[in-house]
Order: structure tokens, then C-alpha cells, then sequence
């Protein structure tokens, strides 16, 4: 029998399930559309903007006390037109409700609750209150509209100026200049947060910040950092070690709670693992760790297993929270262990599982429960119990089969089933680096199937991309990061392909993003096309965060399409965009990471790797194994017309030409000695 509900609100027409876990609720939810935005104006009513995602535990936890409260959705829907927003859906409202509460508040987060007015300017908002401070602040601001509506106006209008300020951006009208001093610079500012202890930052919660750590990756092994390259390693194995990794099922969670990355918010988002899985596969390029193999292989099992849909797409998330043995609702439950389960399903291995994974105080977390975290190298666990380490790995792979099949007979968590464009470009990326490290045909098959998917099923009538994918139906126009992630990844993917068309698509989809999305004024990119609708501010996203900026992802882009193509004119883009930024890249190097990684392309010698001839593939292959990420890789296994490969193609011998500037040295068929005319600084 269907099961039935006492409220439903418009929210049951939604296909986000973020949005279908709220449509029961008796508040009265709208979805963020025209019609909804409208009413508002119509009826004069403040309106309430619920911002969250499906993966968040404290969206779940409001979502409990104030939403399914009746008393509490009557005190909404007598006062406001209330619109729950999916920000993974529409990231544009989201930034922008976002950047007003950091103005208004000194924070951000989720779940992030605004109160606008009828137009849409925000006046008042926050992130998670508990009920009875949610029901107070709600009565003083709709009291105050009531009696003093005009002081309302008044702050929108200054709040508005702010908003907008935000992301103002001034052409930089000097004479583009970077030089090696800047990095200097930029890292002795930076060094200071290190945490060379346990990796990553003095500070919980810490976050993995891929792209941070990807450039300091680069920057340290250009200049030959042993400090910065051991801060690094240090980093990516605390992280692996840690239990915001999940050592049974693979796969990372979205951040440690902790400055040992021992207890994470237990969601798992595709983008995170997507980047991750690029940072590990570089890593493993300069030392070949183990540990880094095992983790890229074990986070895209995990996400084959239970993030990937046969037709080639990856959906969002996994919930943090899923229900106990008890049957109650509890963020983790899915993830964590007590001693009794353990020993009753190890037997005599239990000892030594309890060393390797710290079933005692360092892995406690509640409850007698533990999250699984390592301290100690395989080498130091097969010393101390005096068992070899093939032994060892037999063991520990024993063990994570065992826990697994255990695990998968719990409560599972909630799967967030959309697709994303932008977060699958990510993945696709990752699966495209992770064949480069690893040679695995499989990975490069992934990456293929994924590349048709948003190539064939997410791209518009008029050649443009969709955002959002569920149910068979592509919806949501596309955002700036739907396309540069997916460029990215395009050019990647030819990197490893040498099939062209991956990159005459990344062209293609450039330039559709140049002529919807380019600002003359500032020379950035806006977030939104100029197709959309206005919000109160259309942004312009250009600070790296977890993930890095969709306007430094582009720029990098335009780079390396201008060498690809001998396209200046792309070239001056990314070199004035850089520019731009530089001042405050300067002041703040951990939020403009992957615009120093761009930068380092101006201030070290960058190559451009032509390989033509029958084994061209091949070749390019055991070329990108090593870790050289100055350069980048044009060949063909056939006489091309593409800029650096026209007239280069012989039928008895393959070659590499390795050029600078559009200067090429003489051309040779070994790839070591090919290697070895490449520069790091």
C-alpha cells in the first residue's frame, strides 16, 4: 500500500531529493521559481528562503524539530511564502543568500535560512537555530515588517551594495608581470598554518582542499622542496590513514571534525573523491607509494559500487546519518564499530586488527563506538606482531572483505541520486588521471562512458550544457562550472585519448562559455549565463575553495587551449584573468591555489608535447606516467591538421617533438631522452 502522508506541499513535484525529503512537511514549501517569486510580490509576503543538500546531518536535524513541527510551520505559513532551495541544484542562489548571511553574520553554512523581502533582497538570515530561537527570530523580523517595514528596505538596499561588492572585480590595468618571487612570497604567508604533525592546517575541521594540495605538489617538486614535498606526503597519508577515510568501503568523507582526521561529518560527495583521486594519482607519479595506489583504487570501487549508474553517470552523495541498530536515526551509524561486533567477527585476528586500526583510545569516538584510523606504517604493524608484510596485506584485505559484507546488512544511507555535470566532470577527471598513474583500461573506459554521457545527454539544443540530471531528464541551465570542469576534463581525457574530438568539444564548449558567460567589463567569467534569470546580484565565483573556482578552472583552460590551438587571443584572456587576481592571490595563497598552479605556468618554462606516428598512443602513454606537469600532450596516430601536429606525421617512425613557445628541439623517438629535454624550472 502507498504510504500515506498528512501534508503534502509543491515540493512533491520536485525530482531533487533533497526537496522530496521536505515534501511532507506540514510548511507549506515552495520550489525557487518564477511562479513562486512572483506570488510573493503579488501577496506583499517576506519570503524564506531554506537552503541545504541532501548529504547535510544539521539540515536533517531542523528539518526534524522545526519543519515537521505544525506549530512552527503555521508561525511560517501565516507570515511568509516559504521556497526550499536544493544548493547543490542551484549553487546561483545559493552563493548569493550565502554571501548575505557571511556579511550579516561573520559565517556561513548549512542549513542556510534567509528571510528577503517580497523582491528577493535578503534582510535577515543564519545557518542551523533550534526550535524555539528559530520561532522567536522569525516573530521579531515578520513583527518588524508589519509595524516597520520601511527600516527593512533600508537595510536591504545597504546589504544589496554588499553583496555586490563581494565579488566585484577591477581590471588590473598593470602590465601582467609574475615572476618566482611571487611564490616565495605567497608560501611564506601560507607555511604558517601548516600543520607538520599530523598534515593539513592547525585547525579543525579540517578540510582536504584537493586543489591546495595540488599545488603545493607541483610547486615543491618544480623547485625541488624536500620540506614542502615531505609536508605534502605527510598530508595525503594522514589523510589515508585517517577515519575520514573509510577503510573498509574506500572513499573519503567531505572533512575530519578533528585535527587528526580521525571523525568526520560521515557524507560522502562525489567531488571530493573525484579531486582526490586526481591528487593521490599525481602523487603516486613521484614516489609510487602503495598507500596512494590503494586508496585511488578503492575510492573508484567505492564509487562504482555505490556512486555510479551503468549508463555511465555518477550520482551526488551519500547521507551522513542512517538508522542504528536500534532502528534510531544517527549520523554514522553505517560507518562505525564497537569491540563486541569486532571480536565476534574476527576472532583470532582481532588483536592485531585493533593495533592496525586503533581499537582503543586514539580511535574512540562515542558510545563505545570506534572510527577506524591508523597510526602506524604496514611496516611498523609487521615488526611489532612479527608477521611478514605479505602476510599483512593478506590479513588487512581479509579483514575489509569480512567488514564489508557485514556492513552492507545495515541501515543504509541515503543516496542522493541526481546528477550533476560539474561533480561528474570532476569524477571523469579522476578516473582520466588515475589510467595516466596506473595504466588500468578500465579507468580509461569509465572516464569514456562518463565523457558521452554529459557530451551526448547533457547538452542543449543550441550546443550549451544542462546542470542537473535525474530520471532521464536533463533540467537547469548550465553554471560556469558545468562548463570549465567539464573542458577540463575533456582536455585531460585527450591527453590520454589522443582521440581529437574530446578536444574539439573542450574548444567548442569554451567558446559557448566566452559568449555567455564572459564579462567585457571585468574580463571574468559571471557564474550564471546571461540567459538566466537576474537574481539580486549575479556573481562572479573567483576564490578556490574545496573545489577551486570556476573562473581559475577556465583560465587554466584557456592556457592550455591557446598552446593547443595557437589561439593568442585565448592566452590574453587567461593571462588578464590571472592578473586580476594577483593582489589578492598575494594576501591570500590558500583561496587562489589553482591560480598559482596557472601561474606557474608563466613563471616556469611550459612545454608543448607533440608524439605523431603508428605507436603514438602508446608512447603518450608511458610519456604522462611520469609526473611532469609543465606540459601538455598533442598526438596522433594519423597525419593531423592540428596546430602542433601538422606536418609532423611520419608512416616509419613514431616521434616526440618537444616544444617551448612554438620553439621545438629535434625531434626524437626515445622516451626518456623526450623526457629529459623537459625543464622544471
Amino acid at each position: 500500500m502507498p504510504e500515506e502522508h498528512q501534508y503534502t506541499n509543491a515540493l512533491i513535484n520536485e525530482t531533487s531529493p533533497y526537496l522530496l525529503q521536505h515534501a511532507h512537511n506540514p510548511v507549506n514549501w515552495n520550489p525557487w521559481n518564477d511562479s513562486t517569486l512572483e506570488k510573493a510580490k503579488k501577496e506583499n509576503k517576506l519570503i524564506l528562503i531554506s537552503v541545504g543538500y541532501a548529504a547535510c546531518h544539521w539540515c536533517h536535524v531542523m528539518e526534524r524539530e522545526s519543519f515537521q513541527d505544525s506549530i512552527v510551520a503555521d508561525l511560517m505559513n501565516n507570515n511568509f511564502i516559504n521556497i526550499k532551495v536544493d544548493r547543490e541544484e542551484r549553487p546561483d542562489v545559493d552563493q548569493v543568500y550565502m554571501n548575505a548571511v557571511q556579511i550579516m553574520t561573520g559565517s556561513g553554512g548549512w542549513p542556510m535560512n534567509v528571510v528577503a523581502l517580497p523582491d528577493g533582497r535578503p534582510v535577515w538570515g543564519g545557518t542551523y537555530f533550534p526550535k524555539d530561537n528559530w520561532q522567536q527570530a522569525l516573530t521579531q523580523v515578520s513583527e518588524l515588517y508589519k509595524n516597520e517595514p520601511q527600516r527593512l528596505y533600508e537595510y536591504a538596499s545597504k546589504l544589496e551594495q554588499g553583496i555586490k561588492g563581494l565579488d566585484l572585480i577591477e581590471v588590473n590595468t598593470e602590465e601582467p608581470n609574475f615572476v618566482q618571487e611571487d611564490h616565495k612570497n605567497a608560501l611564506k604567508e601560507w607555511e604558517v598554518s601548516f600543520d607538520h604533525t599530523m598534515g593539513g592546517y592547525k585547525k579543525a575541521p579540517k578540510f582536504m582542499m584537493p586543489n591546495n594540495y595540488h599545488y603545493l605538489l607541483r610547486n615543491a617538486f618544480q623547485n625541488d622542496d624536500t620540506q614542502l614535498l615531505d609536508y605534502v606526503n605527510l598530508t595525503l597519508t594522514k589523510m589515508a590513514y585517517g577515519g575520514v577515510y573509510d577503510h573498509i568501503g574506500g572513499g573519503f568523507a567531505r572533512y575530519s571534525t578533528d585535527l587528526k582526521w580521525h571523525v568526520p561529518h560521515f557524507e560522502k560527495m562525489l567531488y571530493d573523491n573525484g579531486q582526490l583521486v586526481s591528487l593521490y594519482s599525481d602523487a603516486y607519479k613521484i614516489n609510487q607509494n602503495p598507500l596512494y595506489k590503494d586508496v585511488v583504487y578503492e575510492t573508484l570501487e567505492f564509487v562504482e559500487r555505490e556512486l555510479a549508474h551503468q549508463d555511465g553517470y555518477f550520482y551526488s552523495s551519500l547521507d551522513a546519518d542512517s538508522d542504528n541498530a536500534e532502528g534510531h536515526h544517527e549520523e554514522g551509524a553505517f560507518y562505525v564499530w564497537n569491540q563486541k561486533e569486532l571480536k565476534k567477527l574476527l576472532g583470532n585476528d582481532y588483536s592485531i586488527f585493533a593495533d592496525y586500526y586503533n581499537i582503543n583510545n586514539f580511535g574512540k569516538w562515542e558510545k563505545e563506538q570506534y572510527v577506524l584510523i591508523r597510526k602506524d606504517s604496514d611496516e611498523e604493524i609487521s615488526k611489532k606482531h612479527n608477521i611478514n608484510s605479505a602476510e599483512l596485506s593478506k590479513k588487512v584485505r581479509e579483514w575489509k572483505t569480512k567488514l564489508l559484507l557485514e556492513r552492507e546488512k545495515r541501515s543504509r544511507p541515503n543516496l542522493d541520486d541526481k546528477s550533476l555535470t560539474s561533480w561528474n566532470a570532476l569524477m571523469l577527471k579522476g578516473y582520466a588521471d588515475a589510467y595516466s598513474a596506473f595504466g588500468e583500461q578500465h579507468f580509461l573506459e569509465m572516464a569514456i562512458k562518463n565523457a558521452n554521457f554529459i557530451i551526448k545527454k547533457q547538452a542543449k539544443e543550441d550546443g550549451g550544457l544542462f546542470h542537473s540530471f535525474k530520471n532521464g531528464k536533463s533540467t537547469i541551465n548550465g553554471y560556469l562550472e558545468d562548463y570549465s570542469t567539464t573542458v577540463q576534463a575533456l582536455l585531460t581525457l585527450y591527453e590520454n585519448t589522443l582521440d581529437d574530438k574530446w578536444l574539439i568539444s573542450a574548444r567548442y564548449l569554451t567558446n559557448y562559455a566566452i559568449d555567455h558567460f564572459f564579462d567585457e567589463q571585468s574580463k571574468m567569467f559571471f557564474f550564471t549565463s546571461n540567459e538566466d534569470a537576474k537574481l539580486v546580484s549575479r556573481s562572479i565565483e573567483y576564490r578556490d575553495n574545496v573545489i577551486a573556482a570556476s573562473n581559475s578552472i577556465m583560465a587554466k583552460n584557456l592556457f592550455k587551449l591557446s598552446h593547443h590551438f595557437e589561439n593568442k587571443a585565448y592566452l590574453k584572456m587567461a593571462e588578464q584573468m590571472l592578473n586580476n587576481v594577483k593582489a589578492e592571490l598575494l594576501q591570500y595563497p590558500s583561496g587562489f591555489s589553482n591560480w598559482m598552479d596557472l601561474m606557474m605556468n608563466f613563471t616556469n618554462p611550459y612545454y608543448e608535447v607533440a608524439v605523431t606516428g603508428a605507436n603514438a598512443k602508446q608512447k603518450a602513454f608511458e610519456f604522462n606516467k611520469k609526473y611532469i606537469p609543465n606540459k601538455l600532450i598533442s598526438g596522433s596516430i594519423t597525419s593531423s591538421n592540428l596546430p602542433l601536429l601538422k606536418n609532423r606525421f611520419e608512416e616509419e617512425s613514431t616521434l616526440f617533438f618537444i616544444c617551448q613557445n612554438s620553439v621545438c628541439k629535434l625531434p626524437t623517438e626515445d622516451i626518456y631522452k623526450a623526457q629529459t629535454l623537459i625543464n622544471k624550472k
